[in-house]
């Protein structure tokens, strides 16, 4: 069984769709489980005025009744509000009106390489659909994947740990589910109160310098249990199934697992992690996690944990140069509406995809017409694994 999803839907346009496929039946959903998670990716310091417009909701158009899922595709709606001030703008069919095109491309964005690409003259059509606001309909669908999750043992969170140049200090301990209690009450994401505070400057400082600022934020996925992904073929290896998912997000440039890049200036002995008998439902344990709970493509047990890393957004209220397309001549890019920063948002977004690429894993490996049934599966596994553990144990 898979679970797939699609989107579709313009900033602009009338509102967003997301279509998700092979959600097993008899999952409990209700309204706060889909629309909790919009409002989170409204959260964040440094946001624009669009936030003050849009109060995301979500309407479900089909596959769940009575607050549970029926096996069937599930379709989600989500209107925008902000689509009454462009409605002749961006209008499905033609208006009685004089609507200006647009022509300045905005260096680091979808705008030129749009309009070769597809032929366009307008970069409005490019540019209203590479909007991140598209990442509204893939939060609304990971919720989805969240709750399938959720009914599995596996929880996912995050938050910001790099805004520009300003670090969150690394934890003395392994980050565990109540660290995260609070995050969504800082207005960055962040764990450590003073980073917190130092983090909101720096953003008023760019945003007075008329500048956007990117950062990183860390995503960890709690209860997996080992195995999930192949080392056996190139696209069954998680963690490319993830990077694939994460540098999908719009402004994600890099991204890293466990210590990351970190691992590349350390010998071999403190890269990895050693591996202990005894503690932990399986049989073993580590007292590290410089993997990122991610060995040869699979899950090891440990939590995972992935690292997202954002460019400064390509939209600025003082604009590059740039060219205008239908005369040729150079010019500032385009002036849009926009964010100073975005990246508490952004890991948000994070947790939905990596619930996708998850409840998608677990979907292939355990299958489960009904959510019961791949529940039966999971138990079986875990009990094979423990029992395999102690049987070798009790062997020697």
């Amino acid at each position: 069984m898979h679970l797939r999803f699609t989107t579709a839907g313009e900033s602009h346009g009338p509102g967003l769709v997301a279509m998700i496929e092979g959600v097993p039946a008899g999952i409990e959903l209700a309204p706060d489980d889909l629309n909790d998670d919009l409002a989170r990716r409204q959260l964040g310091y440094g946001r624009g005025g669009r936030m003050k417009i849009e109060k995301d909701a979500a309407t479900v158009v089909s596959g769940i009744r009575h607050g549970r899922t029926l096996g069937s595709p599930i379709a989600l709606s989500i209107p925008n509000r902000d689509y009454a001030n462009w409605e002749e703008r961006m209008n499905p069919w033609p208006v009685d009106a004089d609507v200006s095109q647009v022509h300045l491309p905005r260096p680091g964005h979808a705008d030129l390489a749009g309009v070769q690409k597809f032929g366009h003259e307008d970069v409005r059509n490019v540019l209203e659909r590479a909007s991140a606001r598209e990442t509204t309909a893939r939060v609304a669908a990971g919720a989805v994947a969240r709750a399938v999750l959720r009914d599995l043992g596996v929880e996912i969170r995050s938050h910001v740990t790099r805004v520009g140049e300003v670090d969150a200090p690394p934890s003395e301990s392994p980050l565990t589910l109540a660290d995260f209690d609070a995050v969504d009450e800082s207005p960055v994401r962040c764990l450590d109160k003073d980073t917190e505070r130092a983090m909101i400057r720096h953003i008023d400082v760019q945003r007075k310098a008329n500048e956007s600022i990117g950062g990183i934020f860390e995503v960890l996925i709690f209860g997996l249990v080992p195995g999930v992904g192949s080392y056996a073929t190139w696209d069954g290896r998680i963690e490319g199934r993830l990077a694939q998912a994460f540098c999908s997000i719009q402004a994600i440039k890099g991204v890293g697992f466990g210590d990351g890049f970190g691992l590349t200036n350390v010998p071999g002995s403190a890269a990895h992690d050693e591996i202990f008998p005894g503690d932990g439902p399986y049989g073993f344990h580590r007292t590290t996690n410089h993997a990122g709970g991610i060995e040869g493509g699979m899950t090891n047990g440990e939590t995972v944990v992935v690292k997202g890393a954002m460019k400064p957004l390509p939209t600025l209220t003082k604009p590059l140069r740039s060219v205008d397309i239908a005369t040729g001549e150079e010019a500032e890019a385009l002036r849009e509406r926009t964010d100073s920063c975005t990246v508490p948002a952004a890991g948000v977004v994070g947790e939905a995809m990596a619930a996708l690429v998850f409840a998608n894993a677990y979907l292939e490996k355990f299958g489960g017409d009904n959510i019961a049934d791949t529940q039966a599966a999971l138990s079986a596994y875990r009990a094979r694994i423990a029992g395999e553990a102690v049987f070798h144990r009790e062997s020697k």
